[in-house]
């Protein structure tokens, strides 16, 4: 199986091992998941399941962001405990992948359960010289001890800066060496959760985003990771910090073997956006829809595509999975459908190109090949 590396930009095979590990980004549980979520999690768990019908084993981390700039406020605006914040939000994501049908994944570190070695791992940074702290606290690292900073996202200096402004970096903070440094660690305000961080004498601490995703993977999967994924939305600059960190940490090259993201999902012309408020909700669309349904609605799009929410497609696609359960009671085989499936998912997740030779199955009466190209993608079929 061959797929699309975002740091190569070629099709790179998986590899021929028996085990394939994959992390992919997980949530910062303060508000409900909405499609854009459904979408990047849709799709890796198809590449769970086909890898898995090739044979392979998948261990499969799906990391919890779980202490965060956005939930310490949003908790503090429900008065609320951050962390019973993160519980009830992550049930209810569960509750919603769940009816989707998505498997869950094998291991789902947090990140405040991940503290201690993070603190090690930002120690080891500062020890190496890829790190230096401030008196106030703010620990950061340091992108001109690393030249292959910016090559995976292959960014100007300028964009780079303006992305790393937008999504929440602080380019102008007094005291650093560089504007692109990221923050490994940074004090806790009052009334925020705090622990002792990797510099005696400084006060109490939190970490910052990209190191907690780079600890988690390496725990859970090693020094190199076979497949990295999340959305487009995530290579810069939080894929970008997790693989100089990352390598910085552990001496080896490449972290990630594969770095695969999803396109983004739109609404009205505009990228879906809890900052901006224009989001179509899961749980809405499953209380109008069988879980099903919208699962083959997510997969009809190509995974690097950015696509825009289409009411009337979703409708279609509840039709057109009625029509493979209608096919599925008769017996007869299209082995060349067969193959043209299997050589799209294998070419680059092509979920698209698998849907409709599914569809034409259905059309042509072939309701076994129906259910045996259908159940590999996970949609059980009666008969």
């Amino acid at each position: 199986m061959r797929l699309f590396d975002t740091r190569t930009r070629e099709r790179v095979e998986v590899g021929a091992g028996p085990t394939v590990g994959l992390y992919v980004c997980g949530i910062t549980p303060y508000d409900s998941a909405h499609l854009g979520h459904a979408f990047v999690y849709t799709v890796f768990d198809a590449l769970v399941r086909y890898l898995e019908h090739q044979g392979r084993r998948v261990r499969y981390a799906r990391n919890v962001t779980d202490v965060d700039d956005d939930i310490l406020r949003k908790a503090a605006e429900l008065d609320t405990d951050y962390l019973e914040l993160g519980r009830r939000e992550v049930a209810r994501f569960d509750r919603d992948l769940d009816g989707l049908g998505l498997r869950r994944p094998d291991v789902v570190p947090l990140a405040t359960e991940t503290v201690p070695a993070i603190v090690d791992a930002v120690r080891t940074l500062i020890e190496r010289g890829n790190a230096y702290a401030l008196p106030d606290g703010r620990v950061y690292f340091d992108v001109a001890t690393a030249p292959a900073f910016g090559a995976l996202s292959r960014l100007t200096q300028e964009r780079m800066l303006a992305q790393f402004a937008e999504k929440g970096g602080d380019p102008d903070a007094p005291g650093k060496r560089q504007r692109l440094d990221f923050l490994l660690w940074q004090p806790s305000a009052g009334g925020e959760p705090g622990w002792p961080g990797p510099v005696d004498g400084l006060g109490l601490g939190r970490p910052g985003w990209h190191i907690e995703c780079s600890v988690m993977a390496l725990r859970e999967l090693g020094p190199v990771v076979g497949v990295h994924g999340g959305g487009d939305d995530l290579i810069f600059p939080h894929h970008e910090a997790e693989i100089v960190q990352s390598e910085h940490l552990t001496g080896r090259a490449p972290f990630a073997r594969i770095w695969m993201h999803a396109g983004l999902v739109s609404l009205g012309g505009t990228k879906m956006s809890k900052s901006l408020g224009n989001l179509v909700f899961l749980s809405d669309l499953l209380e109008r829809y069988e879980g099903a349904a919208v699962r083959r609605y997510l997969l009809s799009h190509h995974y690097r595509e950015g696509w825009e929410f289409d009411d009337a497609a979703l409708a279609d696609a509840a039709v057109g999975l009625k029509r493979w359960r209608g096919a599925a009671g008769a017996e007869g085989q299209r082995p060349d459908l067969e193959l043209a499936f299997h050589q799209a998912l294998a070419d680059d997740l092509d979920t698209p190109g698998a849907l409709a030779a599914l569809d034409e199955a259905a059309a042509a009466g072939a309701g076994g090949t129906v259910r045996t190209l259908a159940d590999v993608l996970g949609f059980a079929l009666p008969g």
